[in-house]
């Protein structure tokens, strides 16, 4: 099959490039626009608890509004705020109402903190319901600017926080970091493949060729997602730009190392382009078909946001896959040697010394590398149990220096952390609540561990429904927070509620705490779904039963390592608190999926080594010796592009960045290049049972041998 493609697309290389130019203009003409959400709700189906509240309070307080964002005063040099301050803070809250800023709809100044070093105005602001609604984001930015004007000449300094502010710097952090990453991915790939190739036209292969797919794949995307009503969350853009490069990249990487090694041997150049997909292309397909296979297993979650993203990736996979075997193999042969310009290295074989030695070493000790590179991952892997999640991914998407952040800590001094984002229980009853009901219901809320404060019920216009804000005393994202809703709160909410009467606990914490619930469940379907197809695809692609699951538990050493090698960076050196809890699901699956496109690409060239009639041990001196550089090189640049995450200035991105680029290190340079050739050659001919791929197909070729002993 393989070979008929590649002969296609090397006879007509410009029936090829205009289909895909026809694919991206009707794509790009057709498909809408591509919106992401922040709101953590959206993600969670109706049975869980904190969806059921915020139904609740939808249906009985429609028009109600409650404070979008806080403007935060206190003195500029942190003295108590005095009358008359406090007179001045009133006076500029009237005159930002005077001024009818748009889409704000109220400021209310209230009395300064008890210790006075802190005074607020809740900020009302026009309630929106679509994720593309940008009339928050747009009010923030004019208040903060109308409330900068106001503050000259006092002694008075302030600034807006809050959810609306949180959403609004959470997004700008959020471009400036897509920016960030974009101008780091193509830097790197373009240095990378300089160094690699020595040639600026291969180096801009990547960039160009993925850059004009890219409008497909995001078209692909918004089609899907309005189609199947998917929410995708603001993070999956930054993953969706990495994967499309970095995968990309890697798969013309694997057809052009073996283009290059063709054209050594002495073949044409469309000759060799041909034999290049013929050789190359089961692999590279098999890779993609492992890792589409794993993203889409995300489907089968429970969160929202994963179903979203496993299409998403999904389709950036297979829209590389597809250029990768067609449009560059068009292009390529249309430039024939000249891809390599000004390079004349194309031209002769490399010692390739290092990989011909570290081949030999493993040929002749198998055992030691196994026990050496199972021995590290299982040292790393013992650091993952120390695994915290944590859900603060409002202010981990934003700089510390962003003003939301700034002053939700301001708040600190004089308020409970969990002002900014109080919890709701929610009373409800099929005749209207009494007075004494609701007193005794308050009473009994204000009484659990971890509260602290509990508003006067606001009645629904029947008095049927009773909303209580209940202040937390640790930030809503915090252990302690979703601690206390997932237990005291709760327990005290159901318990205390009077006879015929029903409760439910909303607000983002009693959200965390259904997310970790979520999780929990999707760590045992999501994990294993993917386990066993990855396992099927590669038992098709090799032909046999064994294989395959030594493959797989060195792939499941490689995640364990990874989120150890996590938790040892940002819990035990870094000191955070916890990682994203997102970052297992996320990890699993880049280091799963790309963890076996390194794999598949080792054991493919072993087998085929072993098809020419080298012995198990050989044949995995040679895997390593030939295939080691293509790894090396794809391992680097991908690892490099999803390193560049770390750039973007906020810590989710950061812990993304950092674990999958670490997983995908560890998958090339530690389990594929020497683990699965190691394991490979110690098991022999059984790890092809109950098949023979390794079965003798070509007449030896001496000299391959003869070239790995003479270096």
């Amino acid at each position: 099959m393989f070979a008929r493609l590649g002969s296609l697309v090397v006879r007509r290389p410009w029936w090829t490039i205009g289909a895909w130019v026809l694919i991206i203009a009707a794509v790009a003409a057709t498909a809408p626009k591509l919106t992401a959400t922040t709101d953590q709700s959206a993600f969670l189906p109706s049975h869980y608890e904190s969806i059921q509240a915020a139904q609740l309070q939808d249906k009985a307080f429609p028009n109600a509004t409650a404070p979008a964002a806080l403007v935060v005063f206190e003195r500029s040099d942190g003295a108590p705020i005095s009358p008359a301050d406090a007179a001045t803070v009133g006076t500029i809250a009237g005159q930002l109402n005077q001024a009818k800023l748009k889409d704000v709809t109220g400021i209310q100044a209230v009395p300064p903190t008890g210790n006075r070093l802190i005074q607020i105005a809740a900020v009302e602001l026009t309630k929106i319901t679509n994720p593309s609604d940008t009339r928050q984001n747009d009010a923030v930015k004019a208040l903060r600017t109308a409330l900068q004007d106001k503050l000259h000449g006092t002694s008075l300094k302030a600034g807006v926080t809050g959810s609306a502010a949180q959403a609004l710097d959470a997004q700008e952090s959020s471009t400036k970091g897509l920016a960030i990453i974009g101008i780091a991915t193509v830097g790197l790939i373009l240095l990378l493949l300089l160094l690699i190739f020595r040639s600026p036209v291969i180096a801009l292969l990547p960039i160009v060729v993925i850059g004009a797919v890219s409008t497909v794949v995001n078209g692909l995307i918004a089609i899907v997602s309005k189609a199947f009503d998917l929410k995708i969350d603001s993070s999956i853009t930054s993953i969706l730009l990495v994967v499309l490069f970095g995968v990309g990249t890697d798969y013309i990487l694997f057809l052009m190392f073996r283009y290059r090694e063709r054209l050594r041997a002495g073949e044409d150049a469309k000759t060799a382009m041909v034999s290049a997909v013929t050789r190359v292309g089961e692999a590279i397909a098999s890779a993609a078909g492992a890792v589409i296979i794993a993203f889409m297993a995300l489907t089968l979650s429970t969160l929202g946001m994963f179903r979203a993203m496993g299409p998403a990736l999904a389709i950036s996979v297979a829209v590389a896959l597809l250029a990768g075997l067609t449009l560059v193999p068009a292009i390529v042969s249309l430039l024939g040697t000249k891809v390599f310009w000004p390079s004349k290295a194309w031209k002769v074989e490399p010692k390739g010394a290092k990989f011909a030695a570290m081949g030999r070493g493993l040929g002749r000790r198998p055992a030691v590398f196994a026990v050496a590179a199972g021995g590290l991952l299982i040292v790393l892997s013992a650091f993952a149990i120390g695994f915290n999640p944590t859900f603060d991914l409002t202010s981990g998407s934003t700089a510390d220096t962003s003003e939301s952040t700034v002053y939700s800590k301001e708040l600190l001094k004089s308020l409970p952390a969990g002002v900014t984002q109080p919890s709701d229980v929610l009373l409800q009853s099929s005749s209207p609540l009494g007075k004494y009901q609701l007193d005794t219901y308050r009473t009994a809320l204000t009484k659990v561990d971890g509260v602290g404060d509990v508003s006067q019920a606001t009645l629904s216009p029947d008095s049927t429904v009773a909303d209580f804000k209940v202040t937390l005393k640790s930030a809503p994202e915090s252990d302690q927070a979703i601690a206390t809703v997932r237990g005291p709160l709760r327990d005290a909410a159901h318990a205390a509620a009077p006879a015929g009467t029903t409760a439910v606990v909303g607000g983002l914490t009693s959200v965390f705490v259904d997310f970790q619930d979520a999780m929990n469940h999707d760590y045992r379907i999501v994990f294993p779904v993917a386990a066993i197809l990855i396992m099927i695809v590669l038992a098709l692609l090799l032909r046999s039963l064994v294989a395959p699951w030594y493959l797989m538990a060195s792939v499941f050493l490689g995640f364990g390592a990874t989120l150890g090698a996590s938790v040892l960076v940002f819990q035990h050196l870094q000191h955070n608190s916890g990682l994203i809890f997102t970052l297992p699901v996320i990890m699993y699956l880049f280091v799963v999926a790309l963890g076996t496109d390194y794999n598949i690409l080792m054991v493919a060239r072993l087998r085929e080594e072993a098809r020419e009639g080298h012995d198990p041990k050989r044949a995995a001196a040679l895997a390593l010796h030939h295939t080691g550089p293509t790894i090396a090189a794809a391992g680097l640049i991908l690892a490099g592009t999803f390193a560049s995450m770390m750039l973007a200035g906020n810590n989710v991105l950061s812990q993304m960045g950092f674990a999958i680029s670490a997983g995908i290190a560890i998958a090339a340079f530690v389990m594929a290049m020497f683990f699965t050739p190691a394991l490979t050659a110690l098991i022999g001919h059984r790890a092809w049972w109950p098949g023979h791929a390794d079965a003798q197909r070509e007449p030896q070729q001496p000299n391959r041998e003869e070239e790995l002993t003479s270096v």
